[in-house]
Formats: structure tokens, C-alpha cells, sequence
């Protein structure tokens, strides 16, 4: 496997060096700032994710206004006290994206966060609390007690709600590959995934950088050379 500084210095080129490079890179949170994370924000954001999976992303933020009244601002409680019509009422609500399959993921996801919560104190101190170096692992656990976590929508959640993680999105696959690491061009497997976590984790420690951190590195290391500002544009929708 190349170390990670050889990745790093082809990031760097391409992006006209390192200082340029190190200003596209996000600032994280940290544990901290992720044990404050309210409930009803951790759904909203879980929500937002799941419903821009395989849809515009600018569509859900126009309209996400709307998705936030029509789900009581995401309120685990309240909206595990809705009855049934609340919800059948939901799919004609033109508020929102009506897709009957990812609201009825809203109400499983409101009980999967208010359960998690009840025994961590919190939903974002249990992200907090789960170790970096097994991000496959929470997304395991993400995927088979929620609705609709599966895939990159767990990983696109646990970037976007501030937990230092990697996507493997298509750039950070290749630049694996690239530097060596036997995987699938697609790699869903158990296998694959923890062979990414193992090499992610060799990385962390030969360098020191958060997760997130690398995977971005990795990305602007191949594929299409976008300059900065579309970069920031793009913010983390595809690495």
C-alpha cells in the first residue's frame, strides 16, 4: 500500500499546493460538540439524508421548510404519538417530498433514536461515544435497527451530522484501489468495508488526520480535478 503522504502530495499538486489543499478541508465538531446534538436535530438530519438519496439534494433543501412542520420539527415524541392518520396524511402533504416508503422510514427512525436515547442519554452522545476506528461497525448497527440507513445514506448522515468519517464515494474507491488496497470497484461486502476501515485506520495513524480529513484528501488525490470553488459547492455530496 502507498503511505498516505504520497496520496497527500498528489492532492496537493492537483489542487496548487498545500496550503490550498489544507483550506478544503472542513473543520470537524468534534465528540463534544456531538454529545449536544439534539434528538429531533439528529432525526431531521437522518431524514434529510434518506430522502436525498437518488433525489436532486437542491430540491429537499428548498423545500425542507416544509419538512420540518410537517414532521413536528422532527420531535422523536410527539411523532411517536401521532396515530395512524397523521401519517397517511403525510404521503398527500405537497410540503414535502411524498414518498411513501421514506416517511414511513421517519416514524421507524423516530423509534430507533428515542430507544438509542433512552439507553445513552442521547443520540449523539451514542455516536460520540462509539470509537472512530470502527465507523463500520455504527453504520452496521445504523443499517439493520433503522429504516433506509443502508449504503452511503449512513455514511452521508454521519458526515453531515459532524462525526469524522470516510464515504466511499467513487473517488475514494479509486484512490484505494490506486494505492493498492484489494477491493471491488462497489464494495458493499463485509469484507470489503472493513478492509477500508483497516486502511483508513493504518492512515489515521501514520498521519494523524481525522477520518473525514483523509477521505477528502483521498478523493482530490484522482477523478476530476474540480477547482475550489466548486468544490466548496459540492460541500460533501460526493467527496
Amino acid at each position: 500500500m502507498l503511505p498516505f503522504k504520497t496520496v497527500r502530495a498528489r492532492a496537493a499538486k492537483r489542487k496548487g499546493g498545500e496550503a490550498a489543499l489544507a483550506d478544503l478541508l472542513p473543520k470537524l465538531a468534534g465528540p463534544k460538540a456531538l454529545t449536544k446534538i439534539k434528538d429531533d436535530r439528529a432525526l431531521a438530519e437522518m431524514t434529510k439524508r434518506i430522502f436525498s438519496a437518488g433525489f436532486v439534494w437542491s430540491v429537499i433543501e428548498k423545500k425542507w421548510p416544509g419538512f420540518e412542520d410537517a414532521f413536528l420539527r422532527f420531535d422523536p415524541k410527539r411523532l411517536l404519538h401521532q396515530p395512524d392518520e397523521f401519517w397517511e396524511e403525510r404521503v398527500a402533504d405537497k410540503r414535502i417530498v411524498r414518498n411513501p416508503q421514506k416517511i414511513a422510514a421517519v416514524r421507524e427512525n423516530a423509534q430507533v433514536i428515542a430507544d438509542i436515547a433512552r439507553a445513552h442519554g442521547s443520540f449523539g452522545r451514542f455516536l460520540a461515544e462509539w470509537p472512530a476506528t470502527d465507523q463500520i461497525g455504527l453504520l452496521e448497527v445504523l443499517a439493520k435497527r433503522g429504516a433506509r440507513l443502508g449504503g452511503r445514506t449512513g455514511q452521508y448522515f454521519l458526515r453531515f451530522i459532524g462525526r469524522d468519517a470516510f464515504i466511499t464515494s467513487t473517488d475514494v474507491v479509486a484512490c484505494l484501489r490506486d494505492a493498492g488496497l484489494d477491493i471491488a470497484e462497489s464494495p458493499t461486502s463485509k469484507r470489503d468495508l472493513k478492509k477500508i476501515q483497516d486502511q483508513f485506520n493504518v492512515w489515521a495513524k501514520e498521519t494523524g488526520l481525522p477520518l473525514t480529513h483523509l477521505s477528502r484528501i483521498c478523493a482530490m488525490s484522482v477523478g476530476e480535478n474540480y477547482d475550489a470553488k466548486t468544490l466548496r459547492s459540492r460541500i460533501a455530496m460526493d467527496e
